[in-house]
């Protein structure tokens, strides 16, 4: 791992670690589909103990897959699991700290550097032992489980996070141990995304060049887990960072190495691009971005949330809305024009068409707006219209689109590529506009070729691609293409998907779900299915699901409500960070949860949160 080796796949197992068999026929299932490595719940020494029989049975059938053992709350474990496996994974946020109680405490600056003297003396120890059993380690730090310490020193901020996982690197460090993986995972894409990169810039800084393991935790099931795990995950390979990734879905472990496999060999196949000649605009921050500044033109731009553009070529299906709130805000129509327009929609037409239909009065009290192509920049003056679109590649005319954009405020750009790599050839052209104080919105164009059958592929491509451009702030819309007999309603509820997924933009109810392991409480699946018919109406809201209290309070913390198993059958509910009703029979938490969003005026359209 790490270095030229290929960026590994990973998943983890759900069965009870202290059932030899179970663990090791789901082992035997996630090795089959392709998993690299296999992680193990490992919650107290029993677990610890059983993980020889699991590791003794998997090498006696053949299989050399490295096995991991995943340790909270107890140092100890980790000390036995160290014995029996390739790697333990440890969290700083409760290795020796005590797990988190949203308290705020108060340190002197000695009293803070006791509490690392506490950490250097539990973790050298454990160090040693996997010196002694040629042990990997893996430094797993979760947004969810910060320690109240870290959390009362730096807040809910990525230099939180990476703080929390230095402190420990630091010693592996000092140590001259460097069989170190480390991870950083949140619920939330931009906090996963900005703490890596973050990370990533610390190592540098302090010597260090550790591999490092990416994944979106809590990212839920289906279609909207895959795009959200491929935005985060995207975001950061397509920069050249990570190692080996696990795409964290409430569904079988062996369904999420089909899934991983796929996005590693989607960016990589960008690897040998050729050199896109730009730079960096000094105005961005790559570590902390903000939403690039620009001028509004209609409710493009400025402070307005990402618009949809959606083709519409079937003059037939124009007028078609299915799902009112995944509604596209603009429909592309090419110069194909249909018998009548719809007052309520924007149309966006190809400028030749939009010039003759002006001509004959076609488009009187009609929202419809020309479209140039980047070579048709002459012509843009002789269009009267107070919002233009103007297709555009990086490098293609430069001098005279930027003369162009600088006379034109009115014109939103429309950034397409067919390069190798999309998304840096896409990033370029928005930070030639900056560099040349260029305000006008961008929305970002992609083309894909995808058959129905592989709409699983293009929501992956489509995620993977618009990550980095989403992170970085650059979005001002995005209008998503394919060549293939994909619906127009798939294509549209995978833009909508991606911004809600970078949370640039709400469209449907959130629901941020565990995947499970050994130590879930109650049964997830199921559950998670009854919780999200339930309230599958409820735009707005976010739900947090999870099987136990390692992540659960902390990962779910910016959720409106959270469902958290306390107990075998038992269930615990939160609103925001607030338990509000404890060990409740698991048969009625579902109809409790449901009462405690109605009585808070939640039931119809959710919470502004």
């Amino acid at each position: 791992m790490g270095g030229d080796y290929p960026i590994r796949v990973q998943s983890m197992t759900t069965t009870d670690t202290n059932n030899t068999d179970a663990c090791v026929a789901q082992a035997e299932r996630i090795i089959g589909a392709g998993g690299e490595l296999v992680r193990l719940t490992t919650q107290g020494k029993r677990e610890a103990e059983n993980l020889k029989p699991i590791h003794d049975a998997l090498r006696a059938k053949g299989y050399d897959t490295p096995l991991v053992a995943d340790v909270h709350f107890n140092a100890n474990v980790a000390d036995v699991a160290a014995r029996y496996t390739e790697k333990v994974r440890i969290n700083p946020g409760n290795y020796v700290d005590p797990g988190r109680t949203f308290k705020v405490l108060e340190y002197t600056d000695e009293a803070y550097a006791d509490e690392i003297k506490k950490i250097e003396n539990r973790f050298v120890p454990f160090l040693q032992i996997c010196k002694e059993n040629h042990t990997a380690v893996r430094i797993g730090v979760n947004h969810g489980s910060l320690s109240d310490r870290i959390m009362s020193r730096y807040g809910d901020t990525p230099e939180g996070i990476v703080e929390s996982c230095m402190e420990f690197l630091r010693f592996c460090k000092r140590e001259d141990f460097n069989d170190v993986v480390i991870s950083i995972k949140a619920s939330n894409t931009v906090v996963m995304v900005r703490s890596v990169r973050l990370l990533v810039h610390e190592m540098e800084r302090e010597g260090m060049n550790y591999p490092l393991h990416l994944g979106v935790t809590e990212a839920g099931e289906g279609e909207d887990g895959r795009i959200k795990s491929a935005v985060g995950i995207g975001a950061l390979l397509g920069d050249g960072i990570g190692d080996t990734i696990r795409v964290s879905l409430s569904e079988e472990p062996e369904a999420e190495i089909p899934v991983a496999r796929a996005l590693v060999n989607y960016i990589s196949a960008r690897g040998k691009h050729l050199p896109i000649p730009a730079e960096p605009a000094k105005s961005f921050n790559y570590l902390s971005p903000e939403r690039r500044e620009t001028t509004p033109v209609g409710n493009i731009g400025g402070e307005n949330v990402p618009v949809v553009i959606s083709n519409r070529m079937d003059k037939d299906k124009v007028h078609i809305v299915t799902n009112a709130d995944l509604s596209p805000d603009y429909l592309y129509i090419g110069s194909q024009l249909p018998e009548q327009f719809n007052p309520q929609r924007r149309y966006i037409i190809d400028y030749d068409a939009h010039m003759q239909a002006e001509e004959k009065g076609l488009l009187t009290g009609v929202q419809a707006y020309p479209i140039f192509p980047h070579n048709a920049v002459p012509f843009i003056s002789l269009v009267k219209a107070d919002l233009k679109f103007l297709v555009l590649q990086y490098g293609a005319d430069s001098d005279e689109y930027l003369a162009c954009l600088r006379h034109h405020p009115e014109i939103v750009v429309v950034c397409m590529s067919n390069h190798q790599n999309k998304t840096g050839d896409q990033r370029a052209l928005v930070h030639e506009l900056m560099a040349h104080n260029l305000y006008n919105p961008v929305v970002f164009a992609q083309m894909y070729r995808h058959s129905q059958e592989e709409k699983a592929d293009f929501q992956l491509e489509a995620a993977a691609d618009m990550g980095a451009l989403m992170i970085d702030g650059l979005t001002d819309g995005v209008w998503l293409m394919n060549q293939g007999d994909l619906s127009d309603e798939d294509i549209d509820a995978t833009a909508f998907g991606v911004l809600q997924a970078a949370r640039l933009r709400t469209s449907k109810t959130e629901y941020i779900s565990c995947p499970g392991c050994g130590r879930t409480l109650y049964d997830l699946r199921s559950t998670i299915a009854r919780i999200r018919e339930a309230t599958k109406e409820m735009k707005g809201l976010k739900i947090g699901i999870m099987g136990c209290i390692v992540n659960g309070p902390g990962e779910m913390a910016d959720a409106d409500y959270g469902y958290v198993g306390a107990g075998p059958g038992k269930i615990s509910l939160y609103r925001k960070k607030v338990c509000v009703e404890r060990n409740i029979d698991e048969k009625d938490a579902v109809e409790h949860l449901l009462k405690l969003i109605k009585d808070n005026g939640n039931a119809q359209q959710g919470s502004d949160s």
